[in-house]
């Protein structure tokens, strides 16, 4: 009967703490293409949750600083947008306005969105994307996001309440995006170090 109960105990306090998913519902592969101060971007995005779904987009988006727009075109929904860059408003709080035009309803409409790196109440969530350089023209970007809530401490005297009472806080924490990009740039850095790895390359297979 003891080995019984045992296998049924409940969970570790602990696992109630926090929370940990590192399997990414966006998985998004983009090649980028830097020609005389515009990039052409093609973009697989693989949507995992709460649907599978793919979608292709072409992207046009030009570098100069004045340039505040971009063209998006996305094939296989028929649709055309124009966004505009995110609009800085507040030092965590941008603004961003699209027009688009679908080619199947024969309609035209605008939106906009503000968008934070804090969600939620501005408080409990953080969400943010890391990039790292694998090597020059490979980049990895991470979209994660992290919801907490702070203990709390209460207490009373004379309320029927106990004069000490801690309610200990939750932490779920999740890798939602991860983000392949290849840039093929015309800098002359990366391309003189493309033709040293090719030259080594051909030298040692002449060896």
């Amino acid at each position: 009967m003891d080995s019984v109960s045992n296998a049924e105990e409940p969970a570790s306090s602990w696992d109630e703490l926090y929370n940990f998913n590192f399997m990414p519902s966006e998985l998004f592969l983009k090649f980028r293409k830097e020609i005389q101060g515009v990039r052409v971007a093609l973009n697989m995005e693989i949507y995992n949750a709460p649907v599978n779904e793919v979608q292709a987009k072409l992207i046009f988006k030009p570098l100069t600083p004045e340039w505040k727009w971009k063209f998006i075109y996305e094939p296989i929904q028929h649709d055309v947008r124009i966004l505009s860059k995110k609009i800085p408003i507040t030092k965590f709080l941008n603004l961003q306005v699209g027009v688009g035009h679908s080619f199947k309803m024969h309609a035209t409409g605008w939106k906009w969105k503000l968008t934070t790196c804090l969600g939620g109440d501005n408080v409990s969530r953080i969400r943010n994307k890391t990039s790292v350089g694998v090597f020059p023209g490979f980049d990895l970007r991470f979209g994660w996001r992290a919801e907490y809530v702070l203990p709390e401490l209460t207490g009373g005297l004379g309320t029927g309440e106990p004069m000490f009472n801690m309610q200990s806080g939750r932490l779920h924490a999740s890798l939602d995006r991860v983000e392949a990009i290849l840039t093929h740039s015309e800098n002359k850095n990366c391309q003189t170090l493309t033709e040293e790895v090719f030259k080594s390359v051909v030298d040692r297979t002449q060896e």
